[in-house]
């Protein structure tokens, strides 16, 4: 209990801790702004879903590529040059969208984000475990808690940029009384003239974006950040990785964290489709996963303060019961009900990330560099799992449901594999209390 009433954050790291919490909520801004993209790129480049959907495979799978390198790098100098490193690609990614816009090419798109993303991979391996070792360990998990906090905060402006700089100004979104596509019934000639503006309109949040990081990159690097305690670095990388797969936590929260990010991306991506489903424009649709993102918020805070009196694993599992209760009247039930639960479920997803996080980093010691890598290349959940429902929804229906609702069978799947993992840590630490 006295571990409970410890300091989070000493003064001494308070600004620190303060520019580090800022990158939580400028990724957190890039993963919700890049959400909604897969539904303008279907209509603006006229692709299927799942073909729409692999903006969420580069983006994602972004960190699977680049989580060992930085990990390495940071093993190898500081974690503020992996700050560093990390902003500088994020910006270049960000400003790629320029010449993207230019060519007109879809690919040229998915290598811009892929790029943007080797910045967020440096970043998240970077921040969280810098969050981690600032202050007490019996504190940590809180600490991080509460940094993580301010991520869908950024998400939450990334949204409402997307919703209404983006989303509402589409003229390729732009339909009749009937409800009907206006775009689908222009020349080929008219349809160039639209789809030269709406990738403008793309475009241009992701570059006022790119000038935001390089001020941060000023900042943080004229700013002099604390150092890790006793820093090893030499660069040891099979006896960490040997050590950390021996671990059972960790090995599973590994896997953990692979499908609670393939489920948060899930919800918050195809909510437009099925909103859409239901009658609703895209705007209208990314209105309720601002919505979603202010539950995900308050629910973040909520539970950060109930750690206080609860343990971390158990609440991991009782949230994810919680998920698989809503996501269940997402599959079987045919009208706003179901999107309402939807929305409700990103209350339950808030605690998963951080906590995931937390509980398989608890005890690796020196191994905590490559170990955060690992955990961010969980982040591939997010690329892996979105073509795959995206290929569902194209079915169009699945015996007697609507192939939107019953693709979120997925999402199920995984808060069961996060309620198996935190049952199971729970009931290893009473065993070893």
């Amino acid at each position: 209990m006295n571990d409970l009433k410890k300091i989070v954050v000493d003064k001494k790291f308070l600004v620190p801790f303060i520019l580090i919490t800022s990158l939580f909520a400028l990724w957190g801004f890039a993963n919700d702004l890049t959400n909604p993209m897969v539904a303008a790129f279907k209509t603006v480049m006229e692709i299927s879903t799942a073909k729409a959907a692999m903006v969420q495979f580069a983006f994602y799978g972004g960190y699977a590529t680049m989580a060992i390198p930085a990990a390495l790098i940071i093993k190898r100098y500081s974690y503020k040059t992996g700050i560093i490193v990390g902003l500088s690609l994020y910006a270049v990614g960000a400003l790629l969208f320029i010449p993207a816009a230019q060519f007109e090419i879809f690919g040229f798109f998915l290598v811009s984000l892929y790029i943007l993303t080797f910045g967020l991979a440096f970043l998240e391996t970077t921040a969280n475990p810098y969050i981690l070792s600032m202050g007490d360990p019996a504190t940590a998990t809180r600490r991080l808690n509460l940094a993580q906090s301010f991520n869908p905060m950024g998400s939450i402006l990334g949204m409402f940029v997307a919703s209404k700089l983006i989303l509402s100004a589409l003229e390729s979104d732009k339909r009749d009384a009937a409800g009907n596509l206006l775009f689908d019934s222009l020349s080929a000639a008219e349809k160039a003239v639209v789809r030269t503006n709406d990738l403008g309109i793309i475009r241009n949040p992701y570059v006022v974006l790119g000038l935001v990081v390089i001020a941060m990159l000023v900042v943080i690097a004229l700013y002099k950040m604390p150092k890790r305690d006793s820093a090893d670095h030499e660069i040891h990388a099979w006896d960490s990785f040997k050590r950390l797969m021996s671990n059972k936590i960790y090995r599973e929260g590994v896997l953990a964290q692979v499908f609670y990010v393939g489920a948060q991306i899930m919800c918050w991506t195809f909510i437009i489709q099925y909103a859409e489903n239901l009658g609703l424009s895209k705007e209208q649709a990314q209105d309720y996963n601002i919505v979603a993102m202010a539950f995900f918020i308050v629910s973040r805070f909520i539970s950060t303060f109930m750690m206080k009196y609860l343990n971390a694993r158990f609440m991991l599992m009782i949230f994810a019961i919680g998920g698989m209760c809503t996501i269940s009247g997402v599959i079987l039930i045919q009208g706003m009900l179901g999107l309402y639960l939807l929305v409700a479920t990103s209350a339950f997803m808030s605690l998963m990330f951080p906590t995931i996080y937390g509980i398989a980093l608890e005890d690796v010691g020196d191994d905590a560099t490559l170990g955060a890598a690992g955990l961010v290349m969980a982040i591939v959940g997010g690329a892996l799992m979105p073509p795959l429902q995206g290929l569902i929804i194209d079915q169009g229906t699945i015996g007697s449901f609507p192939a939107e609702n019953f693709s979120f069978i997925l999402p199920f799947i995984c808060f069961v594999a996060i309620a198996i993992y935190g049952r199971r840590t729970y009931k290893a630490l009473k065993q070893t209390a």
